[in-house]
């Protein structure tokens, strides 16, 4: 197994800058010993790449570790690469070609796809880019292996869209704009272990995230996505990536399938779920935003359109809308129901209000405005407005000197309450209150699991299932699956 370890080194946007490149793979090589191949995503070649580029090509100079590049993103470097099957470039620089797998004489599986997405209207697609039929065919040709469970690497030049979800923040990139979706529905089909991708002139290492479903589907390995900056940058933002990695062939399944513990969930489980739809209708979720405001005095909390004019006849376009109750609500916005003068904010999907018989004066409540019962029954958007939330009061009760607790009971209940509480910082930690939630369960014969930090409700509990869960503004979380009797009072009493 150890002869199987390669040691790899995985690289931004060249862009030409061949010296620098290579020159800082010499210095890591003298300090840090053999490196097995140098995988470089992104602009391998750069506007003014032909001076330094001469030297390589006809030998007057020799890349020091074999360098194997992605393709063209753009019609002004397309003539660097003769054969879009892949080639050889020059001694020790090979491009691997439009889109395929590179199988390492160790095993080691590399998938690859260059170009950037071409736009639906361009057809057939440039040579610079890839379509949805070159990754529909580099899938079909990886799942019909037999006993297929993924590749060790992806390289793709653009990010795969949304790849931040359910992460650590991407800094300046917004995931949700940037990058491409079908370098997300490829991530989602391979698994690959690693996948590197460029283009946008930053670093950003997410946390790994899982390929399978928690409770429902057999332990996959996990996968780790390594965005990477130009090389040289001003900035100083790492370009260069070093790493050890065993073939997943070599594995002991067991080892393969080891869930480091700040795992994520799957940022393109959305997209998977979606996979088999076409041209379905559009959901709430994917509607076209659309500000509302919400009218506290008058016709029952009807919503009126952002532009001001009043439009009895108006109503929002919506395929799918949150499930109606079945008789009175009391936190359904648009309710008589409603105790409207405890309302602090509103937002576009969810609002906030003050708890009636609250256990502290600040004790708040989350709540979203349409009829939904859980937290695993919203909508994309209303999830994201739930987290925005939890993130300002998070921010408002620390500059208070307290910190807060977050619960919800599923259970008996008919409209999703997030309880949020706020304790003083100097009354107990994080620790404590954990602690706290804990015995209180074990005394009554309640089983409390703790659960990754970055883990989704959604992933342990359908909707409809009866459920506890606990939250700390420190990201920690506890989770009880509700199967008979449960105290209505529980978190109210711990």
């Amino acid at each position: 197994l150890r002869c199987a370890v390669s040691r790899r080194l995985a690289c931004g946007d060249v862009e030409g800058r061949l010296e620098a490149i290579f020159g800082r793979v010499r210095a890591i090589q003298a300090k840090s010993g053999r490196f097995d191949m140098l995988l470089c995503v992104g602009n391998f070649f750069g506007s003014a790449s032909e001076a330094e580029w001469a030297e390589y090509r006809t030998g007057a100079k020799k890349a020091p570790i074999p360098t194997y590049v992605l393709g063209a993103n753009n019609q002004d470097t397309l003539s660097y690469f003769p054969d879009v099957s892949g080639c050889e470039l020059a001694e020790n620089i090979t491009y691997l070609g439009r889109r395929g797998v590179y199988s390492g004489c160790s095993g080691l599986q590399i998938a690859y796809l260059s170009g950037t997405e071409a736009q639906q209207q361009q057809q057939p697609a440039p040579a610079h880019s890839f379509s949805a039929k070159d990754v529909a065919e580099l899938k079909t040709a990886l799942l019909s292996t037999p006993h297929f469970r993924g590749v060790d690497i992806l390289l793709t030049s653009p990010w795969p869209r949304d790849v931040g979800t359910f992460a650590n923040s991407a800094g300046e990139i917004d995931t949700k704009k940037c990058g491409s979706k079908l370098v997300s529905d490829l991530a989602a089909s391979i698994k690959p272990r690693y996948h590197f991708a460029a283009l946008e002139k930053a670093y950003y290492e997410r946390l790994p995230y899982r390929n399978h479903m928690v409770l429902q589907e057999t332990p996959q390995h996990v996968t780790r996505f390594i965005a990477l900056a130009d090389v040289g940058n001003t900035s100083k933002k790492k370009y260069l990536y070093a790493f050890s990695i065993v073939p997943m062939s070599s594995m002991d399944p067991a080892e393969l399938v080891k869930q480091p513990q700040d795992v994520t969930e799957n940022p393109y489980r959305k997209l998977r779920k979606e996979a088999p739809k076409s041209k379905a209708p559009l959901s709430a979720e994917e509607e076209p935003a659309c500000q509302f405001f919400f009218d506290l005095n008058k016709h029952q909390g009807k919503k009126r359109p952002s532009d001001g004019k009043e439009r009895g006849d108006f109503q929002a376009k919506q395929a799918k809308k949150p499930p109606q109750p079945t008789g009175p609500c009391w936190f359904c916005l648009a309710s008589p129901e409603v105790e409207k003068h405890l309302v602090v904010s509103i937002g576009t999907h969810c609002y906030l209000a003050l708890a009636k018989g609250g256990l502290s004066p600040d004790h708040v409540l989350i709540l979203p405005i349409g009829h939904y019962q859980s937290v695993v029954d919203l909508s994309s958007e209303v999830l994201e407005e739930v987290t925005k939330y939890k993130a300002a009061l998070k921010e408002f009760f620390r500059s208070k000197g307290k910190r807060y607790v977050l619960f919800e009971r599923n259970y008996r209940s008919q409209h999703l309450q997030l309880q949020v509480i706020p304790v003083p910082l100097d009354l107990c930690t994080s620790e404590d209150i954990k602690e706290a939630f804990i015995t209180q369960a074990q005394e009554q014969q309640i089983e409390l699991l703790e659960i990754p930090e970055y883990s989704d409700i959604a992933q342990l509990a359908q909707p409809g299932t009866p459920y506890f869960y606990v939250e700390l503004d420190t990201g920690e979380k506890l989770f009880h699956r509700i199967r008979g009797r449960f105290p209505l009072q529980f978190g109210r009493c711990v």
